[in-house]
């Protein structure tokens, strides 16, 4: 049995990324139930804006300026909201007071094992889109590495020695490589790519066509 594989290209604090993440959870377990197939899923770093100082900036005032104006932001974040409420993804804006830079996410992505990865960056996306806590802090991201029970200490020294750094970089070129200028976007066996959060039905009738090509 040949296995679909996923690569993800996601940022922690895109709210479409966590959406899509979502969806194409719930596709992957629809295809399962249907198939009996499994689908396995690798994380890679996009940065929605690599000019993000290391501590990062107000949310309000920096979406704001991107936006062209707070009378735009508030129903953009309604959108999310409703959006991530359809899917069963809680989006609290009342909570998150920073645009964090996520490269620290990121490289603690990249040293982490394979298969903890996905749980890793769900808990990253979980602390930032509802509790607003921030996510650029080294501290913090401790804190969520010690509650999923990684080594947090070994992590921390990993950090200080440069490790993620090159991996990090490594997914980032790939990425322009490509021509990817937004996220999420999936790309299925190496040579399929979908770009926005898609919804579940739309993931699983993309896994269909490539389940069909493989046959024919």
């Amino acid at each position: 049995m040949i296995r679909l594989h996923i690569s993800v290209y996601s940022d922690m604090v895109c709210p479409w990324c966590r959406i899509g993440k979502k969806n194409l959870s719930d596709a992957i377990a629809q295809w399962g139930d249907k198939t009996g197939e499994e689908v396995t899923v690798s994380y890679h770093a996009f940065l929605l804006d690599p000019s993000l100082p290391p501590e990062g900036l107000p949310f309000k005032q920096t979406m704001a300026a991107k936006m062209g104006g707070e009378h735009r932001l508030a129903p953009m974040l309604d959108r999310v909201k409703e959006a991530g409420a359809a899917v069963g993804v809680e989006f609290r804006w009342d909570r998150v007071t920073r645009m964090p830079n996520t490269v620290l996410a990121h490289r603690i992505t990249a040293l982490l094992p394979e298969d903890a990865r996905e749980k890793w960056v769900e808990a990253v996306m979980e602390a930032h889109f509802e509790y607003g806590r921030d996510i650029a802090k080294q501290e913090v991201l401790m804190e969520l590495a010690n509650d999923l029970g990684f080594d947090a200490h070994g992590l921390a020294a990993r950090l200080a020695d440069g490790e993620g750094q090159a991996e990090v970089q490594a997914d980032l070129d790939k990425a322009q490589g490509m021509g990817i200028s937004g996220v999420p976007f999936f790309v299925i066996d190496n040579k399929f790519g979908l770009s926005g959060a898609y919804p579940a039905a739309e993931f699983v009738r993309a896994f269909e066509k490539i389940a069909e090509q493989r046959q024919g």
